[in-house]
């Protein structure tokens, strides 16, 4: 049976317009950006498939091209759409940022992190530089591999907070295929960072390591 065929009341546009986005589940949601099922399979289940493929909503985004192509039903299109939408909600959680105080709402800046970090297959450091009011600057992957090379990261880190004349920064970055556990290599990094930005004056409010929908505090758990 076809969305079209169900009761008014339980179809998800209708009860996203009259309930709000949060009544609806995964599913429903992915429903309704997909807007039609396939043969056999309403566009709620061909979401709940996807879901089911990817493992979760976050798999789902972090698919390639050819992972998310080969779902039946599924192709380039709809692949650039499903990209678009994330870059949507990534550039107004950044405006959310940049026109008020990032520490203002930590959630905010975990909610940023978890879309930019946590769906990447490759490790990746960034750096979000804040003013002095703690508004965010720009947000930069300054990095991407392993982080057991340390030597380069604070020199470059440091020009770039001079270059945008950052009053202090967060870092981060992502452990793709394990836990949200700061390693030894990422304690050490944090350190060397710290004393090199402190020489110019620059604030490390915290360090987060982002693993799929988990993010690890280094301040919350006295690592700074």
């Amino acid at each position: 049976m076809g969305i079209k065929d169900w009761p008014v009341q339980q179809r998800p546009r209708e009860r996203l317009i009259s309930e709000g986005a949060s009544a609806l589940s995964d599913p429903e949601l992915l429903a309704l950006f997909l807007r039609v099922g396939i043969k056999g399979r309403s566009a709620v289940e061909l979401g709940r498939d996807l879901i089911e493929q990817f493992g979760s909503i976050q798999g789902l985004f972090a698919a390639s091209l050819a992972q998310f192509s080969a779902v039946r039903g599924m192709g380039p299109a709809k692949f650039a759409e499903l990209q678009a939408v994330m870059e949507l909600a990534q550039r107004a959680i950044c405006e959310q940022m940049q026109a008020g105080e990032a520490l203002g709402s930590p959630e905010l800046v975990r909610q940023y992190l978890r879309m930019t970090l946590g769906r990447q297959q490759h490790e990746s450091f960034v750096v979000l530089f804040l003013d002095v009011k703690n508004r965010l600057l720009s947000s930069q992957e300054m990095f991407r591999g392993t982080l057991t090379h340390t030597s380069v990261y604070p020199r470059e880190v440091v020009k770039a907070a001079l270059a945008r004349n950052a009053a202090s920064v967060l870092l981060a970055h992502n452990h793709p295929s394990g836990a949200p556990e700061p390693s030894e290599a990422d304690l050490i990094l944090t350190r060397s960072l710290v004393q090199a930005l402190a020489l110019v004056d620059v604030r490390v409010l915290d360090h987060f390591v982002v693993a799929g929908p988990h993010v690890h505090s280094f301040a919350e758990h006295g690592q700074l």
